[in-house]
């Protein structure tokens, strides 16, 4: 078997939580191979939402094994507060939940690091959600990192301290003043209870488990262009949230790698800093924003809303070797008289079409394409024959630039509000 993978294009919050709750069905196995509790999946059934930052998205689906990767940083605190609403809502989490040993913790003093260290950049601020993700993976890269898996072994508080003094001795030197005790004692009560949970070699069970025949679903976090090679930088996350990132955050060799799935929005959105050539800052941007209700699903902070960016989004389908394209939120367009989609750059002059190696540059001038919009509610549509023209031509165009199929597209945030296109 082959292992399948799915993640964002754009800047984060596509819709992923969605559309792996969707495909869940399809498969035995549900991974998240990379992120931490920055992550907000959000997803609604059955007149609930429930959004998600580290348990995988196919934990809806009873019967479904779900796998914390070892490339995912785990507060906690945070997890021990996401598992419990779960069981308390009658999931069997227990059962359903398996943690890779090998992925890092948040300590609670990576929270405070995370804020000292955004404080300190002043105007350049990266636009953190202060999580603690970005200081965990410093750690973990210069080998100074505390894996779950040493929670298991009797000088872990031990291992702990060495780790908690180091950081706040860098506190004091930035001129902060800490005190995690009560944090600290919340941390240990939560790593017994996330000591609970089966935590298991993940690689191992990951690729037995395809030699078995059983079928995995790799679910990614963020976006393409927020990964921390190939991504806006600095203006980035922490970790790899392309396809290799999947490797790498499950012990997966490239050859298991099957289908990759690319989600993106019908128009594009950011969150934080950073540069975004499409931005929209007048009503157009306003009324995306409002129609789209977009906000930040773990921090509530409003996003920034442009039209789609195709040259940003071939570049994103080229790095991760997508297959299939997946488009979400197509709804929100419904009222507007005409589209824009941008087909290239104007660079002091000439044109582009490949993602330059820096976006920062005031000088970097959209190109657009118009195109008639459909003026029509899809909330309500059920099947592919139903949806109007004007749509359908938006959707043939947009599979014509990138040159990859349009297999899923969502029309609304229930579950059930998915034209699935390659059956």
């Amino acid at each position: 078997m082959k292992a399948d993978v799915l993640l964002g294009l754009q800047w984060g919050d596509e819709g992923k939580g969605k559309v792996v709750d969707v495909l869940t069905p399809n498969y035995d196995i549900i991974a998240r191979f990379q992120g931490g509790p920055n992550a907000g999946h959000t997803l609604e059934f059955e007149g609930k939402k429930y959004v998600l930052r580290s348990i995988p998205s196919g934990i809806f689906q009873n019967g479904r094994v779900n796998v914390i990767g070892n490339g995912v940083v785990l507060d906690p605190i945070l997890f021990m507060e996401e598992a419990k609403a779960l069981e308390d809502s009658g999931i069997p989490l227990k059962k359903l939940l398996k943690i890779s040993k090998k992925a890092h913790l948040i300590l609670p003093t990576h929270r405070l690091l995370d804020a000292a260290n955004e404080k300190a950049k002043g105007g350049a601020k990266i636009g953190t959600t202060g999580k603690g993700i970005g200081p965990t993976y410093t750690d973990k890269i210069s080998r100074n990192g505390l894996r779950l898996g040493e929670s298991l072994s009797d000088n872990f508080r031990t291992k702990y301290e060495l780790a908690r003094d180091k950081h706040i001795k860098q506190l004091i030197s930035m001129g902060e003043n800490p005190d995690v005790s009560e944090l600290e004692k919340q941390w240990f009560d939560a790593i017994e209870y996330l000591k609970s949970f089966e935590l298991i070699d993940s690689e191992f069970f990951i690729n037995k488990s395809l030699k078995e025949g059983k079928s995995l679903l790799c679910e990614g976090a963020q976006g393409t262009l927020l990964d921390v090679d190939f991504g806006s930088y600095p203006f980035v996350t922490s970790s790899n949230t392309v396809t290799a990132g999947a490797c790498t955050g499950l012990g997966l060799a490239p050859n298991r790698i099957g289908d990759v799935y690319g989600i993106f929005k019908a128009y594009c959105t950011r969150v934080g800093s950073g540069p975004f050539p499409t931005e929209l800052f007048d009503e157009t941007g306003k009324k995306i924003r409002d129609l789209g209700h977009e906000y930040g699903a773990v921090t509530g902070r409003e996003r920034r809303c442009g039209w789609i960016d195709l040259v940003a989004l071939k570049y994103a389908i080229m790095i991760n070797g997508v297959t299939k394209l997946i488009m979400m939120k197509s709804d929100v367009l419904d009222s507007f008289d005409e589209i824009k989609a941008c087909v290239a750059y104007e660079v002091n002059g000439e044109r582009i079409v490949d993602f330059p190696y820096s976006i920062e540059e005031a000088s970097i001038k959209p190109v657009y394409v118009t195109l008639p919009g459909w003026k029509t509610d899809l909330t309500k549509m059920k099947t592919e024959d139903e949806l109007p023209t004007a749509f359908r031509n938006y959707i043939q165009f947009l599979e014509k630039e990138l040159e990859t199929p349009i297999s899923i597209v969502s029309i609304g945030p229930d579950r059930t509000q998915t034209i699935i296109r390659d059956k």
